[in-house]
């Protein structure tokens, strides 16, 4: 922990020479019924106020992995490999790392953007071996039903499946999807390897090796959470933001596209936070709701930036299972990407995130902006008068009562030489998105102690 780094306060009465962070050039790029036997879903059940809420004895089921969605229409993933547009009786087997282990877990899986109704007539979970070979091939059900039906918008929430899950053991979702539908929702950058088979190649879900997947891929499709039974105790802390969130490790000066060294090594920052938290016996699962170029303020549908953080607060954050708080990091492409906010507005919406929070009774701390001013992307090529207002925001992030707490990540990875630009041993290339280092260090600025004490104030 780095104690220089991170300030904590009560919480309110009630009441550079570094690129940018994923990619605007490449979305710049891109820009230029229910069937026989399923059960049909067309909005998923709210956790807040349900059986996932953290409480005093018992269990409850508490969000281990998660991945928000991005888009559906976006042709290529984060490594610039095509992706599907359109699906035909084909299965996906993704790969997620869960961060708390169980006994028990459920799957959510995700039509958001989707166009077109999907059916899924058989999903799975297994213990990836290696590649896309599992071991352990268990059923998932939706109310009891080996197929569920999601309209455009919708979600769906399995049925607990007895399957042991350890935290930071390739889990594999492997997914059906029955005759032709639309464009599949995807999380862009997962910064992992997944596998699907090609169009007409039927169900196979319930197949150990990895015959029939013939295609890899570094974005997630359809899934978007996995939740594991635990503790009462146990909770869950969003990690909320932008592709700094999400992991993104840049390999040239514009960003795109992603080092291929990032992926497969969960070195995202909640993922190195996670262990720390583990070896401390902390009863806390942090899960990501990164999407690189997300905003807070302005929304970047139907491309792969994502609802604007305020629109989509309440759904990829204080609606995870068992969350009691929720840490923000975003900012930067606000300032960086048109149109360009000022402090005032960012300031504005930060308060709307955290009455947000308060409403829902979770608590929320605030991390503040990394420096970039000599980045290409959201620095001198686009935004050359963002420094000042980002200076003002950290101020006020540093200054403000209303959150429980702060992050300081900009003192922990600027250069001590320049405080307007990362220290080169923590930058990508792009100047704009830390490097694997630098995730650790952003992991490393955060006190635990901070993430430990939101248990219910009633226990």
């Amino acid at each position: 922990m780095n104690g220089s780094s991170t300030m904590r306060h009560p919480a309110a009465p009630a009441r550079g020479k570094r690129a940018r962070r994923s990619p605007s050039p490449w979305v710049a790029a891109a820009a230029a019924g229910v069937l026989t036997g399923a059960l049909a879903v067309t909005a998923l059940p709210p956790a807040i106020g349900s059986a996932d809420e953290p409480g005093c004895g018992g269990t409850h089921f508490v969000a281990s992995w998660a991945a928000s969605p991005t888009d559906a229409v976006t042709p290529f993933d984060a490594t610039g490999g095509l992706v599907p547009l359109t699906v035909d009786d084909q299965t996906f087997r993704m790969i997620v790392s869960p961060h708390l282990g169980g006994e028990q877990l459920r799957v959510r899986l995700t039509n958001r953007f989707g166009l077109t109704p999907v059916t899924f007539d058989r999903v799975s979970v297994g213990d990836r071996i290696s590649g896309a070979t599992v071991g352990n091939v268990a059923a998932v059900r939706f109310g009891g039903r080996d197929s569920v039906t999601i309209e455009p918008g919708a979600e769906a929430l399995s049925d607990p499946v007895s399957f042991p899950v350890a935290a930071f053991a390739p889990l594999a979702v492997s997914i059906h999807v029955a005759g032709q539908a639309g464009p599949p929702t995807k999380h862009w950058n997962a910064n992992a390897t997944s596998y699907y088979s090609p169009a007409g190649s039927g169900d196979l879900t319930g197949r150990a090796d990895a015959g029939g997947f013939t295609a890899t891929t570094q974005s997630w499709f359809y899934v978007s959470a996995v939740d594991v039974l635990a503790p009462a105790g146990t909770r869950a802390v969003v990690a909320f933001g932008d592709s700094i969130t999400d992991g993104f490790v840049g390999s040239t000066p514009i960003s795109i596209p992603v080092d291929r060294a990032a992926a497969d090594t969960d070195g995202r920052y909640p993922d190195v936070l996670q262990h720390r938290l583990n070896a401390q016996r902390v009863p806390v699962s942090v899960v990501n709701a990164g999407i690189g170029s997300n905003r807070v303020l302005a929304s970047g549908e139907p491309l792969l930036l994502g609802p604007s953080g305020l629109s989509r607060f309440q759904r990829d954050a204080l609606d995870q299972a068992g969350v009691s708080g929720v840490l923000v990091q975003e900012g930067i492409n606000d300032l960086g990407l048109p149109p360009q906010a000022d402090a005032a507005s960012m300031i504005s919406g930060y308060e709307q995130l955290i009455a947000a929070a308060r409403r829902a009774g979770k608590k929320v701390w605030l991390g503040t902006l990394l420096p970039a001013s000599d980045a290409l992307v959201d620095g001198v090529l686009i935004a050359p008068r963002s420094e000042t207002e980002r200076q003002a925001i950290n101020a006020w992030i540093r200054g403000q009562r209303l959150a429980d707490g702060i992050v300081d990540f900009d003192a922990a990875l600027r250069d001590p030489g320049d405080p307007a630009v990362l220290r080169d041993e923590y930058s990508s290339v792009d100047r704009l998105h830390p490097s694997l280092a630098g995730y650790r260090a952003m992991a490393e600025a955060v006190d635990t102690a901070l993430l430990a004490d939101t248990r219910s104030p009633a226990c």
